[in-house]
């Protein structure tokens, strides 16, 4: 299982920090990533890790801005959210997958967490 934390609410500009830890199983061997889902939209990729953590992906939204890190001695995975903006504004998912390579559509995914709501205010 995976489970987020750290979200809550924001002012334009802050930082906040995702966290997600996996019980049950380790990470290690997995690619790890963060997904997002604002009001009355689809989930959208963010970030991604490979096995390593040394490949990342960014979705372009998120570029220069969000930081995915993961440490495999604690199971976890990190997103360090700067400069935020309220269209930042979402649930953030974190999901794992046996690492075939970075994916960045949901259906890439076989474990997911519960989310964490992130709200951005302007």
């Amino acid at each position: 299982q995976l489970a987020e934390s750290g979200g809550g609410t924001a002012q334009a500009g802050d930082s906040l920090r995702l966290s997600c830890t996996a019980t049950g199983h380790s990470l290690s061997g997995y690619v790890v990533a963060w997904f997002r889902q604002g009001p009355g939209k689809e989930r959208e990729f963010v970030s991604a890790a490979n096995w390593s953590g040394r490949a990342t992906r960014y979705a372009d939204s998120v570029k220069g801005r969000f930081t995915i890190s993961r440490d495999d001695a604690k199971n976890s995975l990190y997103l360090v959210m700067n400069g935020l903006k309220p269209e930042d504004t979402a649930v953030y998912y974190c999901a794992a997958n046996i690492d075939y390579g970075i994916g960045t559509v949901p259906d890439a995914y076989a474990h997911w967490g519960q989310g964490t709501q992130v709200t951005v205010s302007s």
